[in-house]
């Protein structure tokens, strides 16, 4: 519905329409559709992510991959579903560079004249954090993904299903395997 006087869209407009008002042009639209939803998105990378900063990022960045992208949006009416898959997609990849910066920073300081510190223990724990990664990095990516979100971030198998897509089913499965095979990768450290 539009109020014909401003030609801005009224708030009973459904996604859909702002969706294809938002493709030409009306920026208000765009606003609009966005401000149902920022709250949300932010929630959500919020749950993923466990860090603020971090769920703003992504949140910001929706934005810009919405205000870029709407116009590949093959069914307006999905533009929800869209967005918190772009949503997540955005998480995981703030994920995979902490992962990345982690590896960086797991490996000890054994120049420091710390007496807490035991270098073969530290030794030890690096090795198998290192044994760890290759593990995971050798796991499908949906495995390494549901196995992230259930061990490192918490998540319950509905929320993962959500977030993937799938069914929670397919996610308990999913956990299931990547645990079988991370537990005979990492046998020899138990």
């Amino acid at each position: 519905m539009e109020d014909k006087r401003l030609g801005k869209p009224s708030s009973v407009d459904d996604d859909a329409t702002l969706v294809g008002r938002a493709r030409n042009g009306d920026h208000a639209a765009l606003a609009t559709l966005l401000g149902r939803y920022t709250g949300r998105i932010f929630l959500m990378a919020m749950r993923i992510l466990g860090d603020r900063a971090d769920a703003e990022d992504v949140a910001q960045e929706v934005s810009v991959i919405a205000w870029r992208r709407l116009a590949e949006l093959a069914d307006p009416a999905a533009v929800r579903t869209w967005l918190f898959r772009v949503t997540h997609r955005q998480c995981l990849h703030v994920l995979r560079l902490r992962r990345a910066h982690d590896r960086i920073d797991a490996v000890p300081d054994l120049a420091t004249n710390n007496p807490a510190c035991d270098p073969p223990r530290m030794a030890e724990s690096e090795a198998a954090f290192n044994a760890l990664n290759t593990a995971l990095a050798q796991l499908p990516l949906p495995q390494q993904r549901t196995w992230l979100l259930a061990e490192v971030h918490g998540l319950p198998h509905m929320e993962i299903a959500r977030l993937s897509g799938g069914t929670e089913q397919a996610a308990r499965a999913r956990l299931a395997r990547a645990r079988v095979r991370l537990a005979a990768e990492m046998r020899a450290w138990r």
